[in-house]
């Protein structure tokens, strides 16, 4: 199928690289503002600039969406009205009203759009999902060093908005209540959050998020009942903590004795194999398979939709805890 690229930038030569290396897609080319960046890039990938975004979907079938998020609407709303699917990277839309009527076209239309959560295709979360995890308690933190881009939004729709895709999809419930609070270090968005999530069966997320750290660090840990589960996103590692109250003979070389002074338990410790992968080459091949057999998504214009009503309830929290101080 013939697809073509909105935006030019950092990202957007990043999915330009990735569509190359699936053969099913037909690269038509690309669409960014400035004429300096159409050329270089045009010299880079040897692939066709259109100074004219209307002429670009003209000639695709998909368009994938890596434009700044003020552009996310316009341009995917053009798409869907002319018949296109879209792929459109997070956060999805500006705002909750563009969201929602983004929604509704897409549905009207019956196309296809899928949201750029990349960390659903890490292959670290890949590894657990044929668990079925149900956790009660979820901890993370997304920390970054500092880096000018991006800092003309908020860390919430920044770093945060992975972490919040991922377990809106573990919690399978709805959010109760949130409690935030973030502080503007170097930027005029808040640099660094916590946020607090409680679900309605009980489950309470803790999120961090920093762009003002010393080291990179991407990691969630999960509990449940007699299970622990640690995720490393940068390292692409999974640890699995189990635990049992009794075992069978031919478990015991599987299981590590604990005595809890009420009891003796098991501990079972796993690390699934993680198949490395290229996380955004694998949802642009996924997003293209879910066209050609008429398949969900993975992670759909809802999912997107419910990620950013999150962040936005967070950054009102954040915003009304600063008002009393």
């Amino acid at each position: 199928m013939r697809i073509g690229v909105a935006g030019a930038g950092h990202l957007g030569k990043i999915h330009l690289r990735c569509i190359q290396q699936i053969s099913e897609y037909e690269l038509v080319g690309f669409y960014d503002t400035n004429p300096d960046t159409r050329e270089m890039v045009t010299a880079e990938f040897g692939v066709k600039a259109f100074d004219d975004y209307t002429s670009l979907v003209a000639s695709c079938d998909i368009l994938d969406i890596v434009t700044p998020t003020g552009t996310h609407y316009a341009l995917a709303s053009e798409a869907l009205i002319t018949g296109k699917h879209v792929f459109i990277e997070k956060p999805v839309c500006a705002t909750m009203l563009e969201a929602r009527e983004l929604l509704q076209l897409a549905k009207s239309k019956g196309l296809k759009v899928q949201v750029g959560h990349v960390e659903r295709f890490n292959p670290a979360f890949q590894a657990i999902e044929p668990y079925g995890f149900e956790p009660m308690f979820i901890e993370g933190h997304r920390l970054a060093q500092f880096n000018p881009r991006g800092t003309d939004v908020s860390v919430v729709l920044d770093l945060m908005i992975h972490d919040l895709d991922l377990i809106l999809h573990l919690i399978h419930a709805p959010v109760k209540e949130i409690h935030a609070n973030g502080v503007a270090v170097i930027s005029r968005e808040p640099d660094i959050c916590n946020a607090r999530i409680v679900f309605e069966n009980g489950a309470t997320v803790n999120l961090t998020a920093s762009r003002i750290s010393l080291k990179n660090m991407r990691k969630l840990r999960l509990f449940q009942p007699h299970c622990y589960v640690s995720i490393d996103f940068l390292e692409k590692e999974v640890q699995i903590v189990q635990l049992a109250d009794e075992i069978s003979p031919d478990q015991v070389s599987e299981y590590i004795p604990l005595d809890t002074g009420n009891g003796r338990k098991y501990i079972k410790l796993e690390s699934p194999v993680v198949q490395p992968n290229n996380a955004i080459v694998d949802e642009l091949r996924k997003f293209l398979q879910s066209i050609q057999e008429d398949r969900p998504v993975l992670v759909d214009l809802e999912d997107g939709t419910r990620a950013l009503d999150i962040a936005f309830r967070i950054m009102e929290k954040i915003k009304a805890s600063h008002a009393v101080l």
